[in-house]
């Protein structure tokens, strides 16, 4: 089948795409790019196999005010432009969350796209996007099939318990369980593992995505056993902007003390707690690093306290810990994050090599450690790109 396959992933401040030969199995892509700081200050960078930076055109100049729709509406004839001597064969979308409906990937019609958009209050920070993205494709180009890859999907593998919530039957029985997220991350983790563990890939496992969203899972024969998340993608570890898990009288004191509505408490807890929240300063884990104001030490401590403990959380659901990896922004690229949660993480036997942790080596534990310690590169967009090959087959 020749061809491309356009793989996009609508966040709630940015676009990431790709584009992916239809014909081959490869996790390169002929073109990978973003657009950063969308509904603030736009910024796009796009750069070919060999890692050429490609000309921007109309997205060089972005509008401070266009918001999603608006990128996606100049990105596609960009890319229409850069791949005109292959045709478009399919246009796969990650999809935070897919409800009880969606197991699995779908191609999409109008009646999925309606079930996806009743979703949006469980993912008030994605799905918006995710939604928008899937009708500018079919504004643009409606002859071109579209396929929904969702990020609750990978954690279908847990069992009954993994899932419920202490809440009423009915609630549970309506939809109201754990359904985890980052799962095409962790379906592309899964993946690469036995290339770097060998047996032990289908052994304890948990995987660590740290970023601006951050979650854990625990897997075993690399399927989801347990993860940090649940209902929505507010809940677990502490984040760039959202808070992680909290104590559900908080949310009652912000109302009936606080006078608070939904609305109001909403943008608190995903817009400005995490590490801005914490710190005063900002998301960016970065930014935190290089500074020297008490308050920002203060929330990267946070930040690894909660995530040690979370990852403490899930070892019981796999019955020990073989490996650990780390993957995601901050998960690849902040070792003295890395560094002090697993210095909280020594009773499990996890031993880490100060060197190779501050090289950013694959490998960072020690020969002696109990548990091997990886850094791996996730790479949502192949998952996508594979899902359409498999779906268009």
């Amino acid at each position: 089948m020749s061809g491309v396959f356009l793989a996009l992933n609508a966040g709630s401040s940015s676009i990431k795409f790709a584009v992916f030969d239809a014909d081959t199995e490869t996790t390169t892509p002929r073109i990978k790019g973003a657009v950063a700081g969308v509904g603030r200050t736009p910024a796009f960078s796009a750069r070919d196999a060999g890692g050429t930076a490609l000309d921007a055109g109309a997205l060089a100049s972005l509008d401070v005010s266009a918001g999603h729709e608006a990128v996606i509406s100049l990105l596609l004839p960009w890319l229409a432009a850069h791949t005109a001597d292959r045709p478009l064969r399919a246009v796969g979308h990650r999809v935070v969350h897919g409800g009880q409906a969606f197991a699995g990937p779908t191609l999409v019609s109008a009646p999925v796209l309606q079930q996806l958009a009743e979703l949006e209050p469980l993912a008030p920070l994605h799905q918006p996007h995710n939604v928008a993205a899937i009708r500018a494709v079919a504004k643009w180009r409606p002859d071109v099939a579209q396929v929904a890859c969702f990020d609750t999907s990978f954690h279908r593998s847990q069992d009954r318990l993994a899932q419920l919530f202490a809440l009423p039957r009915a609630l549970s029985d309506e939809g109201v369980i754990r359904y985890g997220f980052h799962g095409l991350s962790y379906d592309y983790i899964a993946g690469i593992l036995p290339g770097h563990l060998g047996n032990r890939a289908s052994g304890r496992v948990i995987v660590a995505h740290l970023g601006n969203g951050s979650s854990m899972c625990a897997m075993k024969d690399r399927k989801s056993v347990a993860t940090s998340m649940g209902f929505t993608a507010l809940d677990g570890l502490m984040m760039g902007r959202r808070c992680g898990a909290l104590d559900p009288g908080v949310v009652l004191y912000l109302m009936q003390a606080r006078g608070m509505k939904a609305a109001e408490i909403e943008h608190l807890l995903y817009k400005q707690s995490g590490l801005l929240g914490v710190s005063g300063l900002s998301n960016d884990m970065q930014v935190l690093q290089d500074s020297d104001d008490p308050h920002a030490k203060e929330a990267i401590d946070l930040f690894c306290y909660r995530a040690a403990s979370s990852l403490a959380g899930l070892v019981p659901a796999i019955g020990g810990l073989d490996a650990l990896v780390f993957t995601a922004g901050i998960g690849e690229n902040s070792a003295p994050v890395r560094k002090l949660i697993c210095e909280r993480l020594g009773w499990l036997g996890i031993e880490l090599d100060d060197a190779a942790n501050d090289r950013h080596a694959t490998r960072i534990s020690t020969v002696r450690s109990g548990v091997e310690v990886l850094v791996l590169a996730t790479n949502e967009e192949a998952v996508v790109a594979k899902t359409c090959r498999d779906l268009m087959r």
